[in-house]
């Protein structure tokens, strides 16, 4: 009785197994319309409407007097020709925050339009209305817009999810307004995360879901009906949808959106450096444990110099955050109040040094411009002409005729690179005649000897690599060479 017990137990067991794998394998939802009715009365098709000149390019020539004139006259502007400005129209998506009419879409959907027309779902029976629009703030930056209509009473609307929470392989949703087939759905699975295009605030979430042209700014909604992604781009070379779209992460959105409704503009915080990432060799001529961080190759004036910060600091650490490269330190930056002091650990001279900033506004700094240049001395004595090879580099002192050449300040200091061996590691790494080396091992040189003491300082100290800094057409960046060479 005990055995037969035990045998029955264990096909109970047995059968709520292969019932938990069943449900397992049945997680996708039967049917996705009921998730599509709840939002489907928050998504909108956006049409504008934009005023553009009339056709510069040939038209017909006829000589004056000709039978074929009136003829000609009448065709172009039959089909729209002379001079007479004509209407474009473009469409695209996007949908409802909140019961008083904010909606958000892309940016480039709605960019110089005159007039943006808001299309609503057609519900309980009734055709689809529409609504003018005006829009509140824009961000190019993030490609987000937001706009606004004036509504009878509440709106229907939907909440921004967290997007953050999304695991590659969820199942998710695409509305919108695909090719002008309006409100139209498709459905697939997140298949990456955390993807860049060509933004310093990229972060897009990658799907299957078909997006198409005209899907631009509508929503991606997770299975809780939560919009976790504004579709914004596809990945076609025909295109159209091939699988491989991509969204602007909510986490990103709801921080521009809240921006542009408090003051009609973003308002992102500003470290002002130049950085660059740190790969493996910088790492080890720099001593530091691994790669990561973002190096600093110049600091304009701004916030960084006011606090101290200096080129070839490491930033391990902003504001409590640990910094994995530079594009993780750029959304950190960007997404911080502005005004707000914080602390940047830093790595400097074999160590570390917390460094406190106060953070500057990025648009200001970029209507500003990029800063003062320094006064010249204008009685330096000119140094003696020569060069030298090293690490395969012809390098020379600067000399008068060189700093006109490549545009240089009177006083710039450094070697410049004359010539650079082909089959040769700094060739590979991108290092070309006329690029001015102004540091080495995180000094200063202004001569040859400097170089040639940084060498040796690197090589007695046992490092494989000597760590330069080098600018070409002003702007810096860091380039480690094997010091085997």
């Amino acid at each position: 009785m005990i055995t037969n017990a035990r045998l029955m137990a264990l096909a109970g067991l047995s059968v709520l197994f292969l019932l938990l794998q069943t449900l397992i394998a049945q997680a996708r939802p039967e049917s996705l319309a009921p998730l599509a009715d709840k939002v489907s009365p928050a998504v909108v098709n956006i049409t504008t409407s934009t005023l553009v000149e009339g056709p510069t390019g040939p038209q017909g020539i006829v000589p004056e007097g000709s039978p074929f004139e009136d003829f000609f006259r009448e065709f172009q502007d039959r089909n729209g020709g002379g001079d007479r400005p004509r209407r474009s129209s473009a469409l695209g998506s996007g949908f409802v925050i909140s019961e008083d009419g904010y909606i958000v879409t892309n940016n480039h959907v709605i960019a110089k339009a005159d007039e943006i027309l808001i299309e609503f779902f057609p519900g309980d029976g009734q055709p689809a209305r529409e609504l003018p629009a005006k829009v509140v703030g824009t961000d190019e930056n993030t490609d987000i817009a937001l706009l606004k209509v004036e509504a009878d009473g509440p709106l229907k609307y939907v909440k921004f999810g967290n997007s953050d929470t999304a695991r590659v392989g969820d199942w998710v949703m695409a509305m919108g307004n695909p090719l002008g087939q309006g409100f139209s759905v498709s459905a697939g699975i997140v298949s990456a995360r955390n993807r860049a295009l060509s933004g310093s605030y990229d972060d897009y979430i990658q799907t299957d879901a078909a997006i198409n042209r005209g899907n631009s700014g509508g929503p991606l909604f997770n299975m809780d009906g939560e919009v976790i992604g504004v579709n914004t781009a596809i990945l076609s070379p025909n295109g159209g949808s091939i699988g491989i779209g991509f969204s602007m992460a909510s986490n990103v959105v709801t921080k521009v959106v809240g921006q542009l409704r408090e003051y009609g503009e973003t308002r992102r915080g500003w470290l002002g450096v130049r950085i660059q990432d740190v790969t493996e060799d910088m790492a080890e001529a720099m001593g530091l444990e691994k790669t990561g961080g973002a190096l600093i190759s110049d600091v304009p004036d701004g916030p960084a110099k006011e606090a101290g910060l200096k080129a070839g600091d490491v930033i391990l650490s902003f504001d409590g955050a640990e910094v994995r490269d530079t594009r993780d330190l750029v959304r950190r930056v960007g997404e911080s109040e502005v005004g707000k002091s914080v602390r940047v650990v830093v790595f400097r001279d074999g160590g570390t040094q917390t460094v406190l900033v106060t953070l500057g506004r990025r648009e200001d700094a970029e209507r500003a411009g990029s800063g003062t240049e320094d006064e010249n001395d204008g009685g330096q004595s000119e140094p003696e002409a020569s060069k030298k090879e090293f690490l395969g580099l012809t390098v020379s002192v600067l000399t008068s005729d060189m700093r006109t050449e490549l545009g240089l300040a009177d006083d710039a200091t450094g070697l410049a690179i004359i010539a650079v061996d082909e089959a040769s590691e700094a060739f590979e790494k991108g290092l070309r005649t006329g690029d001015v080396i102004t540091e080495a091992g995180q000094q200063k040189v202004a001569t040859l000897a400097d170089l040639e003491t940084r060498i040796d300082e690197a090589r007695e100290a046992g490092r494989k690599s000597l760590l330069l800094l080098v600018r070409r057409g002003g702007e810096p960046r860091f380039v480690a060479l094997s010091l085997d060479q």
